[in-house]
């Protein structure tokens, strides 16, 4: 059996009775109160000490079986009504181990990483209060409507992007994924935003400050260091990034479902996503028609943690409803007017967008790297303003454009850039009235919408991987290609279990495939 017990956010110090094995930060075995024989294994990186663990028990297993103790039944293991140890302490148990790890460390901690090595049936977890309970708490606010990210050991522009989408945001932060660094790039996008820094909750040196992202960012903070499982040695910070405006922070109506969600954020009781053109204030029918948003969104992706930009965004209409789906936006604009209806519209839907008064591609320099990009207007620099894109873009970029005479420019600015290239000509009839209660079909204008998508095994500025030159070249990827390993979502250090390999199974010989027609070169796929 492994106890995992939270330590620090006001618990009293761990006492720990006849464990053989203790590992924890240097902070948390000095407060504990440990047994004089058990060994000690002070928390550096996760791989050494998940190897100790694993031989400790694996030695324990093959000693001869001690004579249970009067009531060690299952419930005394695990502190139940038939054995509850005293608050602080454990019960006896022959040959344990215990770990130590800050607040709950079932909540972005270590019991992930132990329950995948040992199995969720070998531990005993003992919350203590969540840091992020405790932060919330100092500063008076319910967090069931928080959206939470740890930037320990992450890339940092997933909590920025959040804290720039959520108007409650609770970050934990890391090594290089401070109060400084956060502050810093919430600076830079100018988003309206207050940030409470909480450090060593329920110690003495209990510290909580309210400042603005630009304060926070020149303010020298205490160092954090550690793994990112709730056992670093440093002090820890807990940054609650919060939009104070009337009505976001705290929000007044009734929840059930925990978190910022549900998706797409609406107004009004029905609404979805791909909103009528008449939700959004524009010049002169310049805005995204509904049909061909609602295919830009599903090949955008957007979703929290992502930035999106929305360049040549005339009313902003794709920026905002991909705000609506969590994602941070930035909506790039040469018309001061409608700059101010960007605006207008972010706020009128309840989100966020970052209006940018510029022309692409020049405006797009100062701009942190997207996820996605929407490139509007189609204007005769488009192919230009898209190679500007694609080189960026980390996943997707989606065109719409008017005239047939810029597909080939940009669909060779997209396959330059390393993307798989595709795209419709979007052609859709509304059903509108006609005298004497009939209905006709009114055709709207067709759009080509081209999409370039990026192979995971690509960065931007990549010219592509060999799927992706094939592609360009007119050769379809191989159908056999093996999927890649799903990426582990636990610390670097900490090991996987072993894997045995399924027993090989007889595959039938696929049939024949039928004689590829012969293509003209205008025909191939860019």
């Amino acid at each position: 059996m492994i106890t995992v017990m939270g330590c620090g956010t006001g618990s009293p110090p761990a006492r720990i009775e006849d464990a053989d094995l203790v590992v924890g930060a240097a902070r948390h075995l000095a407060e504990a109160e440990l047994p004089r024989h058990a060994e000690c294994v002070t928390l550096g990186p996760l791989g050494p000490a998940l190897d100790r663990i694993a031989a400790h028990l694996e030695s324990t297993a093959r000693r001869p079986a001690a004579e249970p103790e009067p009531g060690g039944g299952p419930e005394e293991l695990r502190g139940g009504p038939g054995g509850k140890a005293p608050a602080g302490r454990t019960p006896r148990r022959p040959g344990r181990v215990v770990v130590l790890a800050s607040g709950d460390p079932g909540f972005f901690g270590i019991v992930r990483v132990l329950a995948d090595r040992f199995g969720p049936h070998r531990l005993d977890v003992r919350p203590a209060a969540p840091s992020l309970a405790v932060a919330f708490a100092r500063a008076g606010l319910p967090w069931d409507d928080a959206a939470v990210v740890s930037a320990h050991g992450r890339d940092l522009r997933t909590a920025v992007n959040v804290c720039r989408a959520h108007p409650k945001t609770a970050v934990l932060t890391g090594p290089g994924a401070g109060p400084a660094e956060l502050g810093a790039a919430l600076a830079a996008a100018g988003v309206p935003r207050t940030l409470v820094v909480a450090t060593a909750l329920g110690s003495a040196g209990e510290h909580v400050v309210r400042l603005s992202p630009a304060e926070a960012a020149t303010r020298p903070w205490p160092p954090v260091t550690g793994t990112g499982t709730g056992t670093g040695t440093g002090a820890v910070n807990v940054v609650l990034c919060l939009d104070e405006r009337p009505g976001r922070a705290l929000a007044p109506a009734p929840r059930t479902l925990a978190g910022p969600g549900p998706y797409p954020r609406t107004r009004r009781p029905g609404d979805g996503w791909a909103l009528p053109e008449a939700d959004f204030e524009h010049r002169a029918g310049m805005v995204t028609k509904y049909e061909v948003r609602a295919l830009a969104l599903a090949r955008l992706a957007p979703r929290p943690g992502d930035l999106v930009w929305d360049v040549g965004a005339g009313s902003g209409s794709v920026a905002v409803e991909c705000a609506r789906f969590g994602a941070a936006a930035v909506a790039v604009e040469r018309r001061a007017e409608d700059v101010a209806r960007i605006l207008a519209n972010a706020g009128a839907h309840g989100v966020d967008v970052q209006a940018v008064h510029g022309t692409a591609p020049a405006a797009l320099a100062g701009l942190p790297d997207p996820d996605a990009v929407f490139v509007g207007g189609g204007g005769a620099d488009a192919a230009e303003v898209v190679a500007a894109c694609a080189r960026r873009a980390r996943r997707a970029v989606v065109v719409t454009l008017a005239a047939v005479d810029r597909v080939p420019g940009v669909r060779a600015a997209l396959a330059a850039a390393g993307f798989g290239v595709d795209g419709v000509l979007l052609q859709s009839s509304r059903l509108a009235p006609l005298p004497g209660e009939v209905t006709r079909l009114a055709a709207a204008n067709p759009v080509f919408v081209l999409w370039g998508v990026r192979d995971a095994e690509a960065e931007p500025g990549d010219a592509g991987t060999e799927r992706q030159r094939r592609t360009a070249a007119g050769h379809p990827p191989s159908a056999h290609r093996p999927e890649a390993e799903p990426r582990g979502t636990g610390p670097p250090d900490a090991r996987p279990r072993d894997r045995i390999p399924p027993p090989a199974s007889p595959r039938a010989t696929p049939p024949p495939a039928p004689a590829a027609t012969p293509r003209s070169p205008s025909e191939r796929t860019t």
